[in-house]
């Protein structure tokens, strides 16, 4: 199958790029860490300057009417910069489960979100009876699903206690959702939210990993020309070439699976299932992978708090982490194949 990306498509992804290159830097993302975990002048630049926070809702629901594909491209961006923002759980995870399952009075809140005038979080029970949000302490509002449903929970409701939570990734920081006395607001088809949340947010999750290991590549690749050693540039050394071209592979690849899943979403395709567990689990394997190299191939600086290479490597392990590690996903590609992994 050939893909290409369409005029307004490729227009999007440059500009996203363009936005998150220049919006982005290692400055404003530590300060972001050191605080809350959100830039909000970025937020606030996405939503309104740039337009495309609400890029896969539909324009009567305050969004830009737009797919998939252009939901993964602004995610691809955003994780090229490892963008500390709420994109993920308000607009990735909250507002796709409200589109989906939620009652009209409800479905009011989606404008909101995609305007930035409110940020919504998205937490499953783990098991284990916690509630685990991404951004969550910095949430307007909950989506929550419990053994009981899923429901939405204003911040402000009585009985309602959130506790920020250390994260390894800082420009992704979680906390736990304990709802107490509290009452929450069931949505109407909770089965439809919950499908929609995870597909939506699997594919945002790939697309931020492919990004990432795109950045991983062209960092360590620039750092290649410029280091010498023994008198020569260390990318001149076969060993470390061979090490960059089996990045470049496994990105190629990744971006293929990463695209097709789009794709097979907006199509409504039977094999969109099958297409979102292979990209979440190949391309977070992928930015695990890229993020180890660019800290050895970065030598001694790579292993500081000062280079950016572990915002990456962080922002990798908890891709990897989120709504699934890839051998979950492997073993679900398998069983929806019809593989039998004993034989």
């Amino acid at each position: 199958m050939h893909f290409a990306f369409t005029d307004e498509q490729a227009m999007i992804a440059e500009t996203a790029k363009a936005f998150f290159a220049e919006q982005v830097t290692s400055e404003r993302t530590r300060a972001a860490m050191a605080g809350t975990g959100v830039d909000d002048a970025l937020w606030k630049a996405l939503v309104g300057e740039l337009g495309l926070a609400g890029v896969a809702l539909p324009e009567e629901r305050g969004g830009a009417g737009l797919g998939m594909v252009e939901l993964a491209i602004v995610a691809e961006e955003a994780g090229r910069q490892v963008a500390p923002l709420p994109f993920l759980a308000s607009l990735c995870l909250a507002a796709p489960a409200i589109l989906a399952g939620g009652t009209d009075e409800q479905k009011k809140l989606l404008p909101l979100l995609a305007a930035g005038d409110l940020v919504a979080s998205f937490a499953m029970d783990d098991g284990r009876g916690a509630l685990l949000a991404p951004h969550g302490a910095t949430a307007d509002l909950y989506v929550l699903s419990t053994g009981d449903g899923v429901s939405i929970l204003q911040r402000d409701a009585p009985g309602l206690s959130v506790v920020p939570l250390t994260s390894m990734d800082q420009t992704r920081p979680y906390a736990r959702i304990e709802i107490g006395d509290a009452v929450p607001d069931p949505l109407a088809d909770p089965r439809a939210a919950v499908a929609a949340a995870l597909a939506t947010g699997r594919l945002a999750i790939a697309a931020d990993a492919l990004g990432g290991a795109q950045a991983c590549l062209d960092r360590t690749v620039a750092y290649a020309q410029e280091r010498v050693q023994f008198g020569r540039p260390i990318g001149s050394f076969q060993a470390v070439k061979h090490r960059l071209a089996d990045m470049m592979v496994a990105i190629e690849q990744a971006r293929s699976a990463v695209y097709w899943a789009a794709c097979a979403i907006d199509e409504g395709s039977d094999e969109a299932q099958f297409a979102v567990h292979a990209a979440k689990a190949f391309a977070c394997d992928t930015y695990s992978h890229c993020a180890g190299e660019m800290i050895q191939l970065h030598g001694g600086i790579g292993f500081t708090w000062e280079h950016d290479a572990h915002l990456f490597f962080k922002r990798a392990r908890s891709n990897a982490s989120l709504l699934g590690t890839p051998d979950w996903h492997r073993e679900h590609v398998a069983q929806l194949a019809g593989l039998d992994r004993a034989a």
